[in-house]
């Protein structure tokens, strides 16, 4: 399969450039720093080395042997991402750009964030390399994340809460944009997700494609062979992107993105862009996204603040278009008994967006043989969203 992006930063059709005159400087000098970094073999051993003493990679792939047994059917191991310091993967990528800041000599980084795990990823980084840290995150999203916002202060970033739209992590991205545009001279932008114009699609897939080269390299070392399937939850889509991507040439492996159903597709009220979306632009690249049929952009919802995005990956869009990965969406209702079935049968909490993944698993490994091998990423822990699952179930907690 031919890698992309092409060098203008198109997927197929889906991609490229879509932003105000002012930012295409900054988006030029990043793509360049960018290329040049990726062949710099200084900085490739710094990030190994923080991936390694900072980050705790590599993680494990642990065989799920008593949710294999309550399940029947196939093997289900997890590549343990939520292992990773800060608690999920977004360490991978924001050690990444903050060494390429660092090197651009760019002082200051601002981030979006949904659920909070991007935003405490780079406020970490930030503080373990030096840089000013200021994170948007929409106002719902603080009320309901907010032992990751006092996380993120406690780790000396500003947090500006966004009260415009839909308070969540759209608004939040577009005032990172505003800003972004305001300060370039002196600001780095750390997107979170493989979304936002290129070059980030690509940068972000390339700094998380780590979860599918390790998980590749040990998979083969247990098994003896690769997986029949790879199982990821999906919003921007970068933990599922980092699992895909080194399988991408591998026809035998079967890909599946999970989208958030949220209330289900047929009430409108989800974040499933591939499966109810539409062909659009948004944050300056051409996906799937919700919108309505004067091409606004509808508001997303999901239980899980991060996968609650309009829009999805390019090179998702691509890979739905190609028929590589399928895209399916687990609804709330659906995702919270993925985290209480995790839960209960290998005593891990994952994140309720890992918890979509588990869901969705749950369905397909009891129609598969027990010779087969599914692979799930769970991105991130779950002791973020303790209070969102103890409201959605009726329960109380002590305050």
């Amino acid at each position: 399969m031919h890698r992309l992006p092409d060098a203008h930063g198109h997927f197929g059709i889906f991609g490229g450039r879509y932003v105000a005159e002012t930012l295409m400087p900054a988006l030029i000098e990043l793509e360049t720093a960018y290329r040049k970094l990726r062949r710099d073999a200084d900085f490739h051993r710094d990030l190994k080395a923080y991936l390694a003493d900072y980050a705790g990679r590599p993680t494990p792939l642990y065989f799920a042997a008593r949710l294999t047994e309550r399940l029947g059917g196939a093997k289900i191991y997890l590549k343990r991402e939520d292992l990773c310091h800060t608690g999920s993967h977004k360490i991978n990528n924001a050690l990444g750009q903050a060494l390429l800041a660092h090197r651009m000599g760019k002082r200051r980084v601002i981030a979006e964030t949904g659920a909070g795990q991007h935003g405490v990823a780079t406020a970490t980084v930030c503080a373990l390399l030096g840089l000013e840290c200021e994170v948007f995150m929409g106002s719902e999203d603080v009320q309901r994340q907010s032992l990751n916002v006092f996380r993120m202060k406690l780790l000396g970033a500003t947090v500006r809460p966004v009260n415009s739209g839909s308070c969540t992590l759209k608004d939040a991205i577009n005032e990172a944009l505003r800003d972004w545009v305001t300060n370039v001279e002196h600001t780095y932008y750390l997107v979170g997700s493989t979304m936002s114009a290129h070059p980030y699609p690509m940068m972000v897939r390339d700094f998380q494609a780590v979860i599918g080269t390790e998980s590749r390299r040990e998979i083969r070392r247990r098994e003896g062979r690769l997986p029949n399937y790879l199982v990821a939850c999906i919003g921007g889509g970068s933990n599922a992107m980092g699992l895909f991507y080194p399988f991408l040439d591998d026809a035998e492996v079967r890909m599946v993105g999970v989208e958030a159903g949220g209330a289900g597709l047929e009430t409108g009220r989800h974040a499933a862009a591939i499966s109810g979306g539409q062909v659009g632009v948004l944050h300056g690249k051409k996906t799937y996204v919700l919108q309505d049929e004067l091409g606004q952009i509808r508001t997303a919802h999901s239980i899980s603040a991060g996968l609650d995005y309009p829009g999805v990956g390019p090179e998702h869009a691509y890979l739905k278009d190609t028929g590589r990965a399928t895209y399916v969406a687990v609804d709330d209702r659906q995702a919270v008994e993925g985290l209480r079935l995790l839960s209960e049968t290998e005593g891990i909490i994952p994140a309720l967006e890992s918890a979509h993944a588990i869901a969705y698993v749950a369905q397909l490994a009891p129609t598969l043989a027990r010779d087969q091998i599914i692979i799930v990423n769970l991105s991130g822990r779950g002791d973020k969203d303790m209070n969102t699952v103890a409201a959605y179930l009726g329960v109380k907690l002590d305050q």
